[in-house]
C-alpha cells in the first residue's frame, strides 16, 4: 500500500471511530478531588448479575486534548457485550508554558500515574457502591495507545523498582490486560517518533529519560506474571506493529509469553470503534480472560 492511500485509510478509520456519539454512563465517581479524577460505569446491558469488569483507560498520548468521552461509545459496546465496564478518566498533558499554551505536552508526571494508581486502588469500593452487577473478583484492564500503557503498567505495579510510590506488595488481582495498540516499548516508540515525541515529553525529555523509564515503560517491567494480550493492527501508522513487537520480544526475553493477535489491513482506531469488525475481535479477547 502507498503512503498517500495509507494516510486514505487512516483518516477514514479515524473519521469512523469518531463519528459515534458520546455514551452517558450509567454512573459516576470521583476517586480523588481533582475534576479529573472520576470513574464512569456502565452496567452489563442484559442485566446479568455477577459480570466481569473491564477497565478502560483511554488513549490519545496522555495529552489533555483526549478524555474518555471518545472511548464511551466502546465502552457501551462492552456493555452490550455483558461486561461492567469502567472507563477511567486520569490527570493528562497540560500546556506547554514555553510556547505560551500552543500545544499539549504528553503527560503529567507524575500525577499520571498517581491517577491510575488511585483509580485501581479504589476500584473495588467503588463497584460495590456503583455497580453492584459487577464481579470485582474478575477484573480485566484493556486499554487504547498511551492507554494501553497505562494498562501494561497498571498490571505491573508490583515489579516497579524498589521505593517507588506505585509500587504494590503483590500482584494486583487481576484476570489479565489486552493491549491495544499500546505504546508498550518506549525505546521503539522514540526511535519510531510514535505521537509526534509523546514518549519523550511524557518522561521529562533526555534528561529525565533514564530516571523515569524504569517506573513507567512497559518493556522493562517484566515479567508481570499477568495473563497479558496484544491486539495490533498492522497497517496501524500512529503506533506501529514494530512497538508491539519489540514488547512482546522483550517479554520472551524475560521468560514470560504474552499473545499477540496481528490483525490485517487494521489500522489504529478500529480497536475501538464500534462499527468496525476489529472490535468484535477485541471483545472476544476480553472475554477470553473474563469469563
Amino acid at each position: 500500500m502507498s503512503d498517500s492511500a495509507a494516510r486514505d485509510r487512516d483518516a477514514a478509520e479515524t473519521a469512523s471511530a469518531f463519528s459515534h456519539p458520546p455514551v452517558a454512563p450509567d454512573a459516576s465517581a470521583a476517586y480523588g478531588s481533582h475534576p479529573d479524577q472520576l470513574i464512569d460505569f456502565y452496567a452489563p446491558r442484559d442485566g446479568r448479575a455477577g459480570a466481569p469488569v473491564v477497565v478502560v483507560l483511554h488513549g490519545g498520548s496522555w495529552r489533555a486534548p483526549y478524555d474518555r468521552q471518545h472511548v464511551s461509545p466502546f465502552a457501551d459496546f462492552l456493555a452490550r457485550r455483558g461486561f461492567a465496564v469502567a472507563s477511567v478518566e486520569y490527570r493528562r498533558g497540560s500546556e506547554l508554558p514555553q510556547q505560551r499554551g500552543s500545544g499539549p505536552v504528553a503527560g503529567r508526571w507524575p500525577e499520571t500515574f498517581d491517577d491510575v494508581a488511585a483509580a485501581m486502588d479504589a476500584l473495588p469500593a467503588l463497584l460495590a457502591r456503583e455497580l453492584r452487577q459487577a464481579d470485582a473478583r474478575r477484573i480485566v484492564v484493556t486499554g487504547h495507545s498511551a492507554g494501553g500503557q497505562l494498562a501494561l503498567w497498571a498490571a505491573a505495579r508490583h515489579v516497579l523498582p524498589e521505593g517507588s510510590p506505585w509500587r504494590l506488595p503483590a500482584p494486583p488481582e487481576l484476570r489479565g490486560v489486552v493491549a491495544l495498540a499500546p505504546i508498550a516499548d518506549f525505546a521503539t516508540a522514540v526511535a519510531l517518533d510514535v505521537c509526534s515525541g509523546a514518549v519523550g515529553q511524557l518522561l521529562g525529555g533526555e534528561e529525565g529519560f533514564g530516571e523515569r523509564a524504569p517506573h513507567a515503560d512497559p518493556a522493562v517491567l517484566l515479567p508481570t506474571g499477568i495473563a497479558t494480550t496484544v491486539v495490533q493492527g498492522t497497517t496501524d501508522v500512529d503506533v506501529p506493529q514494530a512497538v508491539a513487537e519489540a514488547f512482546v520480544d522483550a517479554a520472551a526475553k524475560a521468560g514470560e509469553t504474552v499473545g499477540l493477535t496481528l490483525l490485517p489491513e487494521v489500522g489504529h482506531f478500529p480497536l475501538i470503534d464500534p462499527a468496525a469488525g476489529a472490535c468484535a475481535v477485541v471483545a472476544e479477547e476480553l472475554a477470553q480472560l473474563a469469563w
